[in-house]
């Protein structure tokens, strides 16, 4: 796979022509593998969803395929050319008609580069055209082109950056207005706790009174000698 033919091997028809061979399939349809230098058929081991054979399902899935090897064997079905040179003779339905481009470019800077445009020119109208019918209806379809600049995209986000400068002023001003509701509100706490401790020592403050008269004692009793009486018998 890879090289290019002469294209007078496959009859004279091709003379003068150069293909370059890309690809086959067998008579069973399983594809040919760059890379696998075999002529039959072989099981590989695909591990990821970079190969064109395989599609995984999920995430770290392996699963073994049927391939056929990358040189080209007398069993194969179909062989894919390309034409690199065109020869003498015309191509039936190959060389002889034209094939509309159905998948072209269609991101504004690809369009403007495939045709050679300016900033200023309108890629609207070089993006490709399909013409479908549907019974007696004809219509056109085109891909939306991506990343398309347009008055609309302009002024859309003129408006978005002036509802986010608006929305930033607002929330600025409303945090400088809680802040200075929250100031007056703690200047106020303080004023009444303030308040509050002047009433308190005023009302514990102590009392001034007279002095209080001196207790009365009671005068001294004398005491009495005692004697000792014998009594007569």
């Amino acid at each position: 796979m890879g090289q290019e033919i002469d294209g007078e091997v496959f009859g004279d028809a091709y003379k003068g022509y150069v293909f370059k061979l890309s690809g086959g399939n067998d008579k069973d349809g399983f594809p040919m593998k760059q890379g696998i230098m075999i002529a039959g058929r072989t099981r590989m081991l695909f591990k990821n969803g970079r190969a064109t054979t395989y599609i995984p399902r999920r995430t770290g899935e392996l699963k073994r395929r049927s391939v056929r090897g990358c040189i080209y064997g007398s069993d194969l079905a179909v062989i894919f050319l390309t034409v690199v040179k065109k020869g003498e003779q015309e191509i039936d339905k190959v060389t002889n008609v034209d094939h509309p481009n159905k998948l072209a470019a269609k991101r504004a800077n690809n369009i403007r580069k495939m045709f050679a445009l300016e900033k200023k020119d309108d890629v609207r109208k070089y993006v490709v055209h399909r013409k479908v019918t549907r019974g007696d209806k004809t219509f056109y379809k085109a891909p939306k082109i991506q990343r398309l600049v347009t008055e609309k995209r302009l002024r859309r986000k003129h408006v978005i950056k002036r509802d986010k400068k608006n929305a930033y002023a607002a929330s600025k001003a409303n945090v400088e207005k809680y802040e200075k509701l929250l100031n007056q509100y703690v200047k106020e706490r303080k004023a009444a706790r303030q308040a509050a401790a002047a009433a308190t020592t005023a009302v514990a403050a102590p009392v001034t009174k007279a002095p209080a008269a001196p207790a009365k004692t009671a005068p001294a009793q004398t005491a009495k000698p005692t004697t000792n009486k014998t009594t007569k018998k």
